[in-house]
């Protein structure tokens, strides 16, 4: 039998119940995976909450790293006993083992051990498409990304330096300044208490950036474009503090000839070539020490409402992971 949790309502964390299920018939081109790791993710409690809408009931978790142990019929590109990883849909990594069709799924190198990989995938591809696709940067130039101390910010900041960015990262507490240094931002900015469009404006010279990534969304939207220069993209990848709802394009987006994109990994990642190049990509940065992770927090499957609560309250400063 394997233990999943379930949502059959949306809201509180309290709303996670973790069941006990037979799993049903593996298909054609599904791999039975055994989890050793399940990824935790920002992006897990917009689900919950329904704020991303789902068809309930529903799985939850779109990210884990485990053991194959059963192949479908049709498949070719794996085989039983090899250590795997995954991110994107569809949901339901939080539980002890689960059918998963291979489009979405990776081999993952002997040198990334389970909890590293299953907080990685949905961070690191994330970051990948970023930095690569959505705003490719160039050596050199200032970027500027919120929340740097945060999950993706944490991988996303020490990626950016590796390709010769400098970053001026914003943080949401002073306790989290030095965490954002450490991996990689030049300059950091307590955007609670601090202007940040003043300041950034200040670091620039006055020129701005070429380039916002914004996960944070309503609290950052507008003092974003005020640092961006002329012709610079608003890259708006995430909504911590509350959807951006209304976007004035003549005020905002017409004056500087500001580029606007709202993007989300399925756009960048939607093949299994895409896939495999921003893995091979995500997994040299590792392996090569470019990127380091260090895992901050373990919960057990039993501990996923408090794993939640501790999301949305940023209590978790760093990669963690749940444990089945």
């Amino acid at each position: 039998m394997t233990r999943v949790v379930t949502l059959e309502k949306t809201g509180e964390p309290e709303v996670l119940q973790v069941k006990t299920i037979k799993l049903e018939k593996l298909g054609p081109e599904e791999v039975l995976i055994e989890h050793k790791a399940i990824g935790l993710n920002y992006i897990d409690t917009y689900h919950r909450s329904g704020l991303y809408p789902l068809q309930l009931p529903s799985g939850i978790g779109a990210e884990a790293s485990g053991v194959i142990k059963e192949i479908g019929s049709q498949v070719k590109d794996f085989t039983v006993g090899d250590r795997v990883c995954y991110a994107g849909a569809p949901l339901g990594s939080y539980s002890s083992e689960r059918n998963y069709p291979t489009k979405n799924l990776v081999k993952l190198p002997k040198e990334i051990n389970f909890d590293i990989a299953a907080t990685i995938m949905t961070k690191g591809l994330t970051t990948f498409y970023l930095l690569h696709k959505t705003y490719p940067v160039s050596s050199n130039e200032t970027i500027l990304f919120h929340a740097a101390a945060g999950g993706v910010g944490q991988i996303f900041c020490q990626w950016a330096k590796s390709l010769g960015c400098k970053i001026i990262g914003t943080v949401g507490s002073d306790d989290k300044i030095s965490i954002a240094k450490k991996n990689g931002c030049d300059f950091v900015i307590n955007y609670s208490k601090d202007d940040f469009a003043k300041k950034v404006l200040e670091i620039t010279k006055g020129k701005g950036v070429p380039v916002v990534y914004d996960g944070v969304g309503k609290n950052t939207f507008n003092g974003s474009i005020e640092c961006l220069k002329i012709r610079g993209m608003m890259v708006s990848f995430g909504n911590a503090s509350g959807p951006v709802l209304n976007i004035d394009v003549i005020k905002m987006i017409q004056p500087k000839g500001l580029y606007f994109t709202r993007p989300v990994m399925g756009q960048y990642l939607g093949t299994k070539n895409e896939i495999a190049e921003g893995s091979d990509k995500l997994f040299e940065k590792i392996t090569s020490g470019q990127v380091k992770i260090k895992i901050f927090k373990k919960y057990k499957l039993e501990e996923v409402v408090q794993a939640h609560k501790d999301l949305e309250s940023r209590k978790i400063i760093g990669p963690a992971v749940i444990v089945p």
